[in-house]
């Protein structure tokens, strides 16, 4: 049986319920009021004390209010905020998709404008997240977390949500960690919400981030093919040489797809000659797309079709690259321009 948030923590209401309690009949202040604001805050724990310290007010404050309010962390998190919070726990969405959990960028973002569209049946009208990014292991997992929380700002920017970012340094590299002011314009703190002046904007500091190796490059590819006489032609030695290292029929498929509108926008929209690479392990597979176009790279397309919801129009290049491989990386070098996608087959 789950017990309320006061049993938990001891007899009488801690004074952050008592606050959330009276923010919610408008009379709250400080830390509660801050809350309030629609944006993207981060804060960073070091212990259980210090998460539900920071996370069980945000939720609390969002149930009083009536806004739909959403865990977005890992299952053994989302257990722990549940049964400290006891029946007003069941009130709360669980959608760890929106912080990278089992999803890529693309559907991610996806799942967040749902939400957007669902919170206008609550009271507020406003969405309320707390989340946990998710950063993996490797560091080009965490080039890509990086980079989507710092996009969020511009896709998400004026819309209904209050999105707070939980970092834990005791799981999180430093370099994770350190992201975090970049790519949030606020902080929590103390019990308090305050403009975070070390954040960056995302245009500069996803263009700043290193691109990570990939160490396969390093070696002879196991496809290559320089000056693609057409389009379908091109298309066609891409699909033979992706079917060669990738033994599943629809997951080859999905990388094809992904693969051959990279190529059409290479044709399309790049300078002649187009030229691609292929490299691939047992459990790896990366692909580059080359042409001689030297504009500027710009990595924060394709979290979302170019042209909104209408996928008759195109623009869905990018989006199905992030949506079916597990990173895409733009590289602009003065030869030209590289699209780099990379995933695990496992």
């Amino acid at each position: 049986m789950r017990r309320g948030v006061v049993s938990v923590l001891g007899g009488h209401p801690p004074r952050w319920l008592q606050r959330a309690r009276a923010g919610s009949a408008g009379a709250g202040a400080g830390a509660l009021t801050a809350e309030r604001t629609h944006g993207h805050t981060a804060a960073v724990v070091g212990s259980s004390a210090e998460l539900l310290d920071v996370a069980l007010p945000w939720l609390a404050t969002g149930l009083a209010d009536g806004d739909l309010t959403v865990l977005a962390c890992d299952p053994e998190t989302t257990d722990q905020l549940r049964d400290a919070l006891g029946a007003d726990g069941a009130d709360l969405v669980s959608d760890p998709g929106i912080a990278l959990h089992g999803t890529r960028p693309p559907d991610a973002v996806g799942a967040l404008r749902l939400l957007v569209e669902r919170a206008g049946e609550c009271t507020t009208g406003r969405v309320r997240v707390l989340g946990m990014p998710s950063f993996g292991s490797a560091a080009r997992d965490r080039h890509e977390t990086q980079r989507f929380e710092a996009v969020l700002n511009l896709l998400f920017a004026g819309a209904p949500v209050d999105r707070l970012c939980v970092y834990d340094r005791r799981v999180l590299s430093p370099d994770a960690v350190a992201s975090a002011t970049a790519t949030h314009p606020h902080l929590l703190a103390g019990g308090n919400v305050f403009t975070n002046r070390g954040y960056r904007r995302p245009e500069t500091y996803v263009r700043s981030l290193p691109i990570p190796r990939e160490p396969m490059e390093e070696r002879p590819p196991a496809f290559a093919v320089d000056g693609a006489r057409s389009l379908p032609h091109f298309r066609h030695q891409l699909r033979a040489a992706l079917a060669a290292h990738v033994p599943d029929r629809e997951r080859c498929q999905d990388l094809h797809l992904a693969v051959s509108e990279i190529a059409a926008n290479a044709f399309r929209h790049g300078v002649p000659p187009v030229s691609a690479r292929v490299w691939a392990s047992a459990d790896r597979v990366v692909c580059t797309i080359t042409d001689r176009g030297t504009g500027a790279a710009d990595e924060l397309a394709g979290f979302q079709p170019a042209h909104g919801t209408d996928l008759s129009r195109g623009g869905m290049g990018l989006w199905l690259a992030r949506k079916l491989w597990d990173h895409v990386d733009l590289v602009a070098a003065p030869t030209g321009l590289t699209v780099r996608l990379s995933t695990s087959l496992r």
